[in-house]
């Protein structure tokens, strides 16, 4: 049995460590290739300007829903080349809201339609489906219901549409509320380092690169060749993203389009969203894998969509380090400091010390002016160790494959409080349960004198514990 309990934990270790070395790889593209200069805005007179599609596809929105028409109506494009779909899947008054809203635009000279489906049938993926077969617009721009484009938006994304392989160009994430709390700050910098980081620099070394599911602008033709919008993933947005790359287009990503939109404030709500996002990668794998290594692309775009897509695996693998914590402990404890200095710290540094450097590049890129968010970057530390157990669920079921519910992340709008409640953590007694396991480690460590193993092991306790408190605080909340 020890002989199984090491060869599991180096096992892990390694792989983590492996899985680390794609970072210094993507910093070393990004070094390697120069930014592919952005084309210059539009004129808005320009009457030969592409028509334009503006998809706002909402469901149980009130909080947000008047916002997001009103920053739609706002963007600066020839009335007469644009139209907007307002694709609602609503069950609650925000259909009644939105058609109100939209009768008053129409009042006001706009073309804007009210899709309202009674069944919410292929979730986000069906409504879009359902909007592109009646969009009139060459090009379709998507903003989710939490999304505020600014009013230059497409001044600034359509020219790059003049080059008629581009099929998809995406904008940069911003953050309205990033300041709410230590969970919003953490998933901006989280966000940031996506942005900054992994998507500019696919976009400067020619790699495949993903539509984000909203702030993004495509091509309708390339949608309709790359054969429309599927609800078979829980991310029908990287399913298309990797359909249309294959089938020739490119994809552009603007890093200097900046497009806010409002951070989950309830750690539910964030879980649940990262859930959706993990089983859907987990799901577009298995799906388009074998696709995409059969493909006759360069071996690069295929190592770097392995990586990209293969990534989640990262949250099982410290699940189940942090449950080798104790045997491996025990195990070792005749081991000198000089050993474990030798071989566990530089697999260790390999996999948590590349992941800083990728968040304090992509701080230092997005927010020059603001150096004091450097120092955040050891909290990612606690919060991406505390989504482990979440997120592994979330790869097992996307895995397994089955029926999927799509489960919108709640907004508020800037108010206090959401009318709306995320589902309750399935995972959070066991992330108590894990800490408290950690909890033991460390003491058994201390009274060994094992005292170099106690700061990986306050690293998973921390994380562990700290998100099944405020998961379990948040849904006791609620009841009460």
């Amino acid at each position: 049995m020890e002989s199984i309990f090491l060869v599991l934990y180096f096992s892990l270790l390694i792989g983590l460590s492996l899985h680390g070395l794609h970072i210094p790889w993507l910093i070393y593209q990004r070094l390697r290739h120069a930014p592919i200069p952005d084309p210059p805005p539009a004129d808005p007179e320009n009457a030969t300007l592409p028509s334009v599609t503006v998809q706002l596809p909402i469901y149980n929105e009130r909080a947000v829903v008047e916002r997001l028409l009103r920053a739609a109506l706002a963007l600066r494009y020839p009335r007469d080349r644009i139209e907007f779909q307002v694709l609602d899947d609503s069950t609650d008054e925000t259909s009644r809201i939105a058609e109100r809203l939209v009768r008053e635009i129409r009042a006001e000279g706009f073309r804007i339609a009210h899709h309202h489906r009674r069944e919410r049938s292929g979730f986000k993926a069906g409504a879009l489906k359902e909007g592109t077969a009646r969009a009139r617009g060459e090009l379709i721009a998507i903003f989710d219901a939490d999304f505020v484009p600014p009013p230059d938006f497409l001044l600034r994304v359509v020219p790059c549409f003049s080059e008629p392989s581009v099929g998809m160009v995406q904008t940069r994430w911003g953050h309205l509320n990033e300041n709410a709390s230590f969970l919003t700050r953490m998933q901006a910098l989280f966000l940031d380092g996506h942005f900054v980081m992994e998507s500019q620099t696919r976009d400067r070394a020619g790699l495949f690169l993903n539509f984000n599911g909203t702030a993004g602008v495509w091509r309708k033709r390339c949608i309709e060749e790359a054969g429309g919008w599927h609800s078979d993933t829980l991310t029908e947005d990287l399913d298309l993203s990797y359909r249309a790359q294959l089938a020739g287009w490119k994809f552009r990503y603007l890093n200097a389009v900046v497009t806010p939109a409002e951070l989950p404030k309830e750690v539910n709500a964030f879980k649940s969203q990262q859930y959706r996002w993990t089983r859907g990668a987990v799901e577009t794998l298995r799906k388009l894998g074998p696709e995409v290594l059969a493909a006759r692309v360069p071996v690069r775009i295929k190592a770097e969509f392995l990586f990209h897509l293969t990534s989640h695996l990262v949250f099982p693998a410290l699940v189940l380090l942090a449950l080798c914590a104790y045997p491996a402990l025990d195990i070792r404890l005749t081991d000198s400091p000089w050993k474990l200095a030798v071989v566990d710290l530089p697999l260790y540094i390999l996999g948590i010390f590349s992941v800083n450097v990728f968040y304090l590049w992509g701080q230092w890129v997005a927010h020059p002016e603001d150096r004091r968010r450097l120092f955040r970057i050891p909290g990612l530390l606690f919060l991406g160790t505390g989504l482990a157990v979440s997120n592994s669920i979330a790869v097992w079921e996307g895995y397994r494959g089955g029926e999927h519910d799509f489960v919108r992340t709640p907004k508020d709008g800037g108010a206090s409080r959401s009318p709306y409640r995320a589902p309750s953590s399935r995972s959070a007694w066991f992330e108590l349960l894990l800490a408290g396991y950690l909890a033991l480690c460390i003491l058994h460590a201390a009274s060994r004198g094992h005292y170099a193993s106690i700061p990986f092991l306050l690293v998973f306790g921390l994380g562990f514990g700290g998100m099944g408190v405020m998961s379990v605080r948040e849904q006791l909340r609620q009841v009460a």
